[in-house]
């Protein structure tokens, strides 16, 4: 889980400076080619998901094991799904855009794992 940890932390790193590398330095070539939504949309996908992998290493030892699988996907889903659109929206290859949905299917599979995870790992008795 470290590993994965460490990737989580280092993407949402880069989603932080990407946000701002598209606020400030690519603003105007964002607004001419009309795809300063599609760049949001993208920050936005990656930081959430970043976190949310991120913060998986809060869980418990047995329950990261469950969890590992679901920030696999997040952090697929983070490069397939943002990656393209951060690609498209610098006018890159139209190639890449089959490749959005595919990201997406890896972010649903990741909240899928996750729910299941949560499922089936034993809720711990408190002192209530």
């Amino acid at each position: 889980m470290n590993k994965i940890t460490f990737c989580a932390a280092i993407l949402a790193s880069i989603g932080v400076a990407l946000g701002a590398f598209g606020a400030h330095a690519l603003k105007d070539t964002l607004l001419e080619s009309g795809t300063t939504d599609t760049w949001k949309t993208a920050v936005f996908y990656h930081l959430i998901h970043a976190v949310a992998a991120w913060a998986l290493f809060l869980a418990s030892p047995t329950t990261q094991r469950r969890l590992a699988k679901a920030a696999t996907a997040w952090l697929i889903g983070i490069i397939l799904f943002s990656g393209s659109l951060y690609c498209l929206a610098l006018d890159g290859p139209p190639w890449l855009g089959p490749i959005t949905p595919l990201g997406g299917l890896a972010l649903l599979i990741g909240w899928l794992l996750a729910a299941r995870a949560a499922w089936s790992t034993p809720n711990i008795p408190t002192d209530d």
